[in-house]
This record gives structure tokens, C-alpha cells and sequence, in this order.
């Protein structure tokens, strides 16, 4: 059994959802977790409130009380593929995530995930990663150093004052000629079914991208991608929607049956980009990944 070496916490809502217990909530709030293991992990004293004392099976619920707990895996892969730390100083660190290794815990993932190592190597127990990647998609990952400082750089990602940029490769036909071609993809992004893929619907738009192809090849194109709105898996959707979903990915247009990754074909999708405006040094940054995706020309080139 795998044991995460730091405890995930979470917040009881305002709105008692109808419960008496911690216990019951955590029971509702994690379907897909056996009761049985949320009572084990109680009787082992493994969920705790934010000042260490242990939660009972009789604690009571309270309304935004903190409530930490271990997470457990039966075995954790390892992801044979190394971060590079691209930028670091008092306030942030800024680093280069490669494919297939999870920003923060989750899934199967307790321990081997970005956060993770890099409190390891650089032994800053604070460290907290601003925003969220997802573990299929390589690229810049933003972290903050200084609790003190770490609020305002938050307020940048809520605020949309970072600009990001991607590229992403697509196959195309043999016919199509992209390149310098410009979209911009307004619509309205819900859960799907099954819950984490994602559906375009009817409706108010609540996600905008500006996507523009940079390059061809015979078979594949290279886009930049201009996210405007934040909502979960907004690129892949929106290429999706152009009729271009990104190559190697598993969950659109259709969704792949569940097996392993695959490490010799990696979703073709990158965080290039990011820039802002330093809330704490009012000066402009720009961080740019080393990285770069490349067509099937590119690599017969390099052979």
C-alpha cells in the first residue's frame, strides 16, 4: 500500500448536505471510496481537523471546518521522465512538467507528482503549485515559494492576468492548407458523461480560445492555442470542435478505452507560454518552455 507522504485537506461546506457526521459526508463526497476503507482510515487515525486531533466515526459535521486526510494507492507508477526547474526566486518557481507526471495528487498518483518532487529537491515544504495542468499535457507550471505573497499571485490566475499560450499538433488531410488561418472558438463547455470529459451544449458561452495555425506538413499541423477562459480540457474541446482534435488523445473525439500510457505517444499538447506582469516587483515577466512540438517533417529531418 502507497501512502501519501502529506495529507490532502478539504473544507465541509456552508450547506450541511444532510449529515450528521464527518464520516457520512466523506462517505458522499467520495463515491467512488468503499465506506469500509473511510471507517478504516478513521479507526487508524488517519483523518485528523487542522489543529492534528483525530476525527472520530462520531465526530460531529460543522460547516467549514477543515478536515485533512492520507490518501492510499495499491501501487504508484513511476514516471520515468524529469522536471526542469526554469525559473525561482523569493516569491515563485517556475518549472517545465513533462508528460504523464500529475501537477498535485490524484488518482493513483499520491506521491509522484510535480508538487511532490519538487518540494523534494528543493526542499521547500510551502511550495504550492497557482494553477493546474493536465497529466497528459507537458509545459509551464507556475509555483509559489512565499505563503505571505502567495494570494497575489493567485489573484493573477482569477483575474485572467496571465496570458498563456500552447501549441498543439493535429492530423490533417492532404488537401487542407491552414497555415495562417485563424479561429476563434466561443461556447459553452458542461460535464459530460463520463464526468471528467467534457461536452460542448446550448447555451451562454463559458469558454474562448483564439487558435491559429502556425505551420504544415503533409499529414500534421502545428497550432498555437490562446486560451481566454480557463474551463477543464477548453483546448482539446475546442480543436475538437474544429474538426482537429489533438493527436494522441485519449479522450476525444472518443473516448479510449482505459489502459496504460502509452510513452512512446505522448498527447500533442504543450504549455509554451506565460506572461504577466509581477504583482509583487510590478515588473513584466515572460517564461517560455525549451520544448517544442514537432510535425513529421521535422522528425524525418532530424533521422
Amino acid at each position: 500500500m502507497i501512502i501519501s507522504e502529506r495529507p490532502s485537506k478539504l473544507s465541509l461546506p456552508q450547506t450541511n448536505p444532510g449529515v450528521a457526521t464527518v464520516l457520512e459526508y466523506l462517505i458522499i463526497k467520495f463515491p467512488y471510496i468503499d465506506a469500509r476503507i473511510w471507517r478504516q482510515r478513521i479507526t487508524d487515525g488517519k483523518v485528523h481537523y487542522h489543529d492534528g486531533s483525530l476525527v472520530t466515526a462520531r465526530s460531529p459535521f460543522q460547516p467549514q471546518q477543515r478536515i485533512y486526510y492520507y490518501r492510499e494507492v495499491e501501487s504508484e507508477p513511476s514516471i520515468p521522465f524529469k522536471e526542469t526547474i526554469l525559473f525561482q526566486d523569493e516569491h515563485i518557481l517556475v518549472a517545465h512538467k513533462p508528460h504523464f507526471l500529475a501537477v498535485t495528487p490524484g488518482g493513483k498518483y499520491v506521491n509522484e507528482c510535480l508538487q511532490n518532487r519538487l518540494r523534494r529537491s528543493t526542499g521547500i515544504e510551502a511550495l504550492q503549485t497557482l494553477h493546474r495542468l493536465d497529466r497528459v499535457t507537458a509545459g509551464l507550471v507556475m509555483f509559489s515559494v512565499n505563503p505571505d505573497t502567495r494570494h497575489r499571485y493567485h489573484q493573477l490566475f482569477k483575474t485572467r492576468q496571465i496570458h498563456k499560450s500552447y501549441q498543439a499538433i493535429a492530423s490533417i488531410s492532404d488537401a487542407e492548407n491552414l497555415t495562417g488561418q485563424e479561429w476563434e472558438i466561443k461556447n459553452r463547455i458542461v460535464q459530460g458523461e463520463p464526468r471528467f470529459r467534457m461536452r460542448v451544449t446550448e447555451g451562454e458561452a463559458n469558454s474562448h480560445s483564439v487558435i491559429r495555425c502556425l505551420r504544415q506538413s503533409a499529414q500534421t499541423a502545428l497550432f498555437e492555442l490562446t486560451p481566454v477562459t480557463g474551463k477543464t480540457h477548453q483546448l482539446r474541446v475546442h480543436m475538437q470542435a474544429l474538426g482537429l482534435p489533438i493527436l494522441n488523445d485519449k479522450y476525444y473525439p472518443q473516448l479510449e478505452p482505459l489502459s496504460a500510457d502509452n510513452y512512446a505517444a505522448p498527447l500533442q499538447l504543450l504549455a509554451k507560454e506565460l506572461q504577466f506582469i509581477d504583482p509583487v516587483t510590478e515588473k513584466p515577466r515572460c517564461f517560455r518552455s525549451d520544448s517544442n512540438l514537432l510535425l513529421q517533417s521535422d522528425i524525418a529531418a532530424m533521422t
